[in-house]
Parts: C-alpha cells; sequence; structure tokens
C-alpha cells in the first residue's frame, strides 16, 4: 500500500506474486505429458498455497479452486497471506490449462491476480460467460449485442485491411457452431484453441498480435483473471454471464445477477491497483514453459504486471532444483 509519507516506494506485489506463481508452474511441469491432470493441478495448488503463506498480505480468495468441499486448499472464500495488511481480494488458477499440461501441449500457466479488497467480481454459481476481448485500438468496436459478423467487418475498417485479414481466436466447442458459421460467411479467419482462454485473451490484447479478437463462451474465472490483466495491458473484455441450465438461471436470478449486464474490464475488476502474475508451464505464444537443463537446473519465463505503473515485465529465472527441495522439504524441484 501507498506509504503516507511518500519517504519510500510502496510495494508492488506483483514481484512477489510471481515467486508463487514460479513455484506452482515447477510443481506442475513434472507432470507435463505424463496424463494426470488431477495430480498436475495438485501440485501446482499445494506449491502455491506454501508460497502464498510467505506474502505479507490479508487476502482473500474470490476466483479459486471451487467451494470448500470441493477444494482443500485455494478455495473460494479462503484467507491466504500472513493476515497483515494491505486487504486484497486474490484471483487465482493455479493451473490454467490442465488438460494442456497433462497432454504436454502449448499454453498451460499458473496464473495469479489481486486487487483492493472487494473489487473483484464475484461469479457466484455462472460457471461461464460469453467474452469478447481485442487490443485498445478495437475496444471501441466491440459489442455482444451487434452481429459478430458487422463487428469483424468494423475491425478490418479499423485495422485498415480486408475482412479476410482478420482472427479470431475461438474455443473448439459444439456450442459455437453458429459463430463459427458466422465467422466464416464473413471472410474472416478462425484460430481455434482447445483450452486455455487466459493466455488466449492476453495474446488477444496484444499490439503486434496475430490475433485480433478472443470471442467464445469459457469460463467466468479466466475471464476475471483476463479482465485483471487486461486492465495492466491496456484493450478491452466484454464479458455476458451464461447460464447452462435452467438451475443455474435460476440460482444466478436468486442470488441478483443481472442476466443481461455487460460486463467490462472495469466491472470485473474495479480496483484501481491491480497486480497480476503468470508463468508457463508448457510453451505457448507468450511464455516459455519450464525447462530442465543440465546440471539439476531448471528455468522458468514469467509475465509480471501492474496496474496503477502500467509496467509489464518479462521475469526470466534460473531455479536450483536440488535446493527447491531442501527449502520445501523435497517436495518440489
Amino acid at each position: 500500500m501507498p506509504d503516507p509519507s511518500g519517504s519510500r516506494p510502496d510495494r508492488n506485489l506483483a514481484m512477489e506474486l510471481v515467486r508463487v506463481t514460479e513455484y506452482g508452474a515447477l510443481a506442475a511441469a513434472r507432470w507435463v505429458g505424463l496424463g494426470q491432470k488431477e495430480a498436475a493441478d495438485g501440485a501446482a495448488v499445494d506449491a502455491m498455497r506454501l508460497m502464498l503463506d510467505t506474502v505479507r498480505m490479508d487476502g482473500i480468495v474470490v476466483i479459486g479452486e471451487g467451494e470448500k468441499d470441493e477444494a482443500p486448499m485455494l478455495y473460494n472464500g479462503e484467507h491466504i497471506g500472513d493476515g497483515s495488511p494491505p486487504q486484497v481480494d486474490i484471483a487465482v488458477d493455479p493451473l490454467e490449462g490442465t488438460t494442456l499440461a497433462a497432454e504436454g501441449t502449448p499454453r498451460a500457466l499458473a496464473v495469479m491476480a489481486l486487487s483492493e479488497r472487494g473489487t473483484m467480481f464475484d461469479p457466484g454459481p455462472c460457471v461461464y460467460m460469453l467474452k469478447l476481448a481485442a487490443q485498445k485500438a478495437y475496444a471501441d468496436v466491440l459489442d455482444l449485442d451487434r452481429p459478430l459478423g458487422e463487428t469483424l467487418g468494423l475491425v478490418a475498417k479499423v485495422k485498415g485491411t480486408d475482412v479476410r485479414d482478420v482472427t479470431v481466436m475461438m474455443l473448439k466447442r459444439d456450442r459455437h457452431k453458429d459463430a463459427v458459421a458466422e465467422v466464416r460467411r464473413a471472410g474472416a479467419r478462425i484460430r481455434f484453441i482447445d483450452h486455455g482462454d487466459v493466455s488466449a485473451a492476453l495474446l488477444a490484447v496484444q499490439d503486434e498480435s496475430p490475433v485480433d479478437l478472443l470471442w467464445g463462451i469459457g469460463g467466468t474465472p479466466e475471464g476475471v483473471l483476463s479482465a485483471a490483466a487486461i486492465k495492466c495491458l491496456g484493450g478491452q473484455l466484454l464479458g455476458r454471464l451464461w447460464p447452462r441450465n435452467d438451475d443455474e438461471r435460476k440460482a444466478a436470478l436468486d442470488a441478483g445477477y443481472d442476466l443481461d449486464e455487460v460486463l467490462d474490464v472495469e466491472r470485473l475488476v474495479s480496483g484501481n491497483d491491480v497486480f497480476f502474475a503468470a508463468t508457463g508451464v508448457t510453451d505457448g505464444d507468450l511464455l516459455q514453459g519450464v525447462r530442465y537443463i543440465r546440471g539439476g537446473k531448471a528455468t522458468t519465463e514469467s509475465l509480471v504486471m501492474r496496474s496503477r505503473s502500467g509496467t509489464v515485465r518479462t521475469v526470466t529465472a534460473r531455479h536450483d532444483t536440488a535446493k527447491l527441495r531442501e527449502v520445501t522439504g523435497g517436495r518440489y524441484g
């Protein structure tokens, strides 16, 4: 938090969070390609929880691994940190892309974000949301209510190209069949992904990205994490809650959620000081995954960001696996 005397810089918590995501990535990476996604996720959760206890903060998990009876650690509502100020909301996905890690395929990440207490959107019973994300140059033409084909034409106009040069990144799901047809009627391109729409959203908002838009129905927790990153990077994400069935719709309405509301980045994460860190588990468009090298060493690559300063860092680290095992009681490294 800011120092009232102004005599020293305030803490950049993102630099502490990256230690947490590095440990999560290193723990999960031992399971890459082994076909055991639950084991990989559990290793990341355990490692991140261990490191979070060392961070000087009073954090409460808003976006986590699920309800307490489903997740023994990093569950929604769990208090983490050492209990000292500042008071913050936490969004965490210890292994974004569990299947990606299990299959040894690209774009698995260990991800975490935080902001001031009470500023992160709690999706309640809504597991999915419709999302549309793009870089700052296209932010003004994003609209969830306009036909997607028309939006693609507007993006092409801003970009100064033919619509054939516009690329949409989209989860490959049956529920997107109509949207796929609409994109192709418009003449734009589609880049399908199987999992991992946090990394996809981050790619879509980059200025020099090969992808112009992220569109699709994906996880609401991932939407909040993506919004935290976008507050730091710039760009925009629009979302609308998407109940999977009548029971979920009723639960959301009973809880007071407006299912017609368009949730932008400021609504999803309203804090003025947002911190974000992500470490690659497997190689991807944005980050290199964990790599094991000679001499009992491992390398990680991370993205570390803060909204208030607008600083975006890429942090490359070399870890001594023997020393990691020593300081973690033999659990990691």
